[in-house]
């Protein structure tokens, strides 16, 4: 890998000196092979990241909101999808277990923000009673997570 030979016609030791024509040792590190297995990694990383949010496939309904601030910690999220089915993060959960839950996810927490995702065909009641249930499991800062590019409601669309 990093070994090689240079012919030189020079001696240059204590040894004496060599034939003409002899080789030495490079010394010298190649140092591209570390850089294409790091250009590599990197193509890698940034094609697999995008591919690590939460995965429960939703119709988000579209508004002219902006984005909320990102946070250190890993947001809970909590997904209605078009069934009706709920879901804390990646996993299915029964409605009669949600509450049991998020207290003890909010015990284990340092904060008490959770992000609801919510598929716009879900009646509007639905997911009020699942934003009272994540009042009560001890979640009080809910963010609704919606699209970009939805009506601003001003006679322009977003």
């Amino acid at each position: 890998m990093a070994g090689g030979v240079i012919q030189g016609a020079s001696s240059g030791g204590r040894r004496g000196k060599r034939r003409k024509g002899g080789a030495k040792p490079m010394s010298e590190i190649n140092v591209t092979p570390f850089v294409d297995v790091m250009l590599v990694l990197l193509i890698i990383f940034m094609v697999a990241a995008p591919l690590l949010t939460v995965g429960v496939p939703v119709e988000l309904p579209k508004t002219a909101a902006s984005a909320l601030p990102t946070e250190q910690e890993e947001p809970l999220t909590i997904t209605i999808e078009a069934s009706g089915q709920l879901s804390i993060q990646n996993t299915e959960i029964e409605d009669d277990a949600l509450i049991g839950r998020l207290r003890a996810i909010a015990a284990e927490r340092d904060n008490d923000k959770v992000f609801l995702r919510a598929d716009g065909a879900i009646p509007y009641e639905r997911v009020v009673q699942v934003m009272g249930a994540l009042n009560k499991g001890g979640f009080s800062n809910i963010g609704l997570v919606t699209d970009t590019g939805g009506p601003s409601l001003d006679g322009q669309d977003g």
